[in-house]
């Protein structure tokens, strides 16, 4: 059986969920979470450019359906992950 395939809010291509990063948004701000954390999740591959452009496009808030607050520090965590 293989694992279910989710699709990157920034680029729009299709992924294993293990490629890809999951955010959720329990308080109203985006925070990173782990594939158990209950909620609604959007997922965006492991590159720092499908962040910014699912941030800029507003495709958190469109596939969370609700507004959304971004913290800037998430970046970090594709910066980080990379150097």
């Amino acid at each position: 059986m293989s694992e279910p395939l989710r699709t990157c809010a920034g680029c729009g291509r299709k992924a294993p969920k293990h490629e890809l990063r999951r955010f959720v948004a329990p308080a109203g701000t985006l925070v990173d979470a782990g594939p158990a954390d209950p909620g609604r999740g959007v997922y965006t591959c492991r590159r720092l450019q499908c962040f910014e452009r699912a941030a800029s496009r507003r495709a958190f808030s469109r596939s969370l359906r609700r507004t959304v607050e971004i913290d800037p520090d998430l970046v970090r965590l594709y910066t980080e992950a990379h150097g």
